[in-house]
């Protein structure tokens, strides 16, 4: 294979001027949000000098997320996709805007405004995610679809590598106040380039709809569906079981013997081999038997985890922890052009949203499950459980889904799906 096709595919830029927007807009965003995600926790432990309150914060805002996930999904199925994306924009200006102004109190920031705009940013920032995921499928060809996942990926990792250490040096040179005034002018930046989206009307045929039938329409398709469905089961079984950063510090503590430079590096390595296999997904368009590639990409996380908790020399720790990143970034490119493929537009709302769902309570799930065993069986021993879960997980999901393992990214759109009836005589033939 020759070293241009090994490169990520940048085609969907050049043959879409809406995907530009989106991608330069998400960018920005990412920064501007991993500029926060240092701020909040720093300066709610500040305040309260209690880890207990920077994990409610965090808390808070997941579930507020949660809840505007579910929301914006079905608002990006009956209406205009592009208010949705700059209502979610728009509201980021004003949440930080306002955390700014917080930290120029006279006596001191209110706590409560912190937890109102966790909320508040939470709720209809999601609007904006889950509406740019249901509206990007339609800016590039189908068959583009692996690359555009690629190149959002891309910015995504350069994001979560680049934005906490910017964040951080904003924070010590100018204080909070000036990284959430930055995030704000961001955000307003962010809120001007989606504007310029054409309108982004949802399809007529799920514009009028009642809310319950269009709920149960959407569960129904995300949960029956041959590919969507083993896809939801899939990434539930890598979020539960392959997600081991809440075990790095106890893991390098008491196998590794290492201290907080060795845990900054080891955070590291995921995000690293995340980037890796960002820069060198260009062959991710051309794979046909994208579903057991997926497979396999699931399985290399497991057999990462596996390799982790069997280290105990921090060098060989971090390579594992490379390999990780690299199999899930890999697994999200792969699961993009099959989810977006396989699902019809007037439901991309819904089902994005029923992902996007699911992650923020697998992340949470996942983290209580290794986190649960660790105390039980030790760090290394929850690691190897995770690691060998995943890998069984990934076989037994193989066997009995044949779709998932024959599934490839669509080309031309699949017939769509009729679930509105609960009639057995109206469902999809598996």
């Amino acid at each position: 294979m020759k070293l241009s096709q090994l490169m990520v595919d940048i085609s969907p830029l050049r043959l879409s001027r809406e995907f530009r927007i989106v991608f330069v807009a998400r960018l920005i965003s990412i920064f501007g949000l991993g500029f926060a995600a240092v701020a909040l926790p720093m300066q709610v432990y500040q305040l309260t000098g209690s880890s207990l309150l920077v994990a409610t914060v965090h808390t808070t805002s997941a579930v507020s997320v949660l809840a505007g996930t579910l929301v914006g999904g079905m608002l990006a199925d009956r209406g205009d996709r592009r208010r949705l994306i700059v209502i979610g924009r728009a509201s980021a200006v004003i949440g930080f805007g306002v955390l700014a102004a917080n930290t120029l109190l006279p006596t001191e920031p209110w706590l409560w405004v912190i937890y109102a705009i966790a909320v508040f940013n939470g709720f209809f920032g999601s609007f904006s995610a889950v509406a740019l995921q249901a509206a990007a499928p339609g800016f590039v060809p189908r068959d583009k679809l692996p690359a555009a996942g690629a190149l959002l990926a891309l910015n995504g990792e350069l994001g979560s590598v680049l934005a906490p250490a910017l964040g951080g040096l904003i924070i010590a040179a100018f204080g909070l106040g000036s990284n959430y005034l930055i995030t704000a002018v961001l955000s307003l930046l962010t809120t001007f380039l989606v504007w310029r989206l054409p309108r982004l009307d949802a399809p007529a045929e799920s514009r009028a709809q009642p809310v319950l039938a269009a709920l149960r329409e959407g569960g129904s398709f995300a949960v029956r569906h041959r590919v969507v469905g083993p896809l939801l089961l899939l990434g539930l079984a890598q979020m539960l079981f392959a997600a081991p950063q809440v075990l790095i510090n106890e893991f390098t503590d008491k196998v590794l013997g290492g201290g907080a430079s060795m845990v900054g590096l080891l955070y590291t390595a995921p995000a690293v081999g995340a980037l890796i296999g960002s820069l060198t997904s260009g062959w991710a368009g051309r794979a046909r038997r994208t579903g057991s590639l997926l497979l396999v990409a699931v399985a290399l996380c497991g057999l990462a985890v596996l390799g982790f908790g069997a280290s105990t020399w921090a060098p060989v720790a971090f390579v594992f922890l490379v390999f990780l990143g690299f199999g899930q970034v890999i697994e999200e490119i792969l699961r993009y052009g099959l989810l977006q493929s396989h699902t019809p537009d007037h439901l991309r709302g819904r089902v994005n949203a029923v992902w996007t769902a699911q992650s923020t309570v697998g992340n949470s799930a996942g983290a209580l499950t290794l986190g649960g065993l660790a105390p039980l069986i030790g760090a290394a021993g929850a690691l190897l459980a995770g690691g060998t879960l995943t890998v069984v997980s990934v076989g037994a999901l193989a066997l009995a889904f044949a779709g998932l393992r024959t599934a490839q990214v669509l080309r031309e759109p699949e017939p769509t799906p009729h679930y509105r009836n609960e009639d057995p005589d109206h469902e999809e033939s598996k």
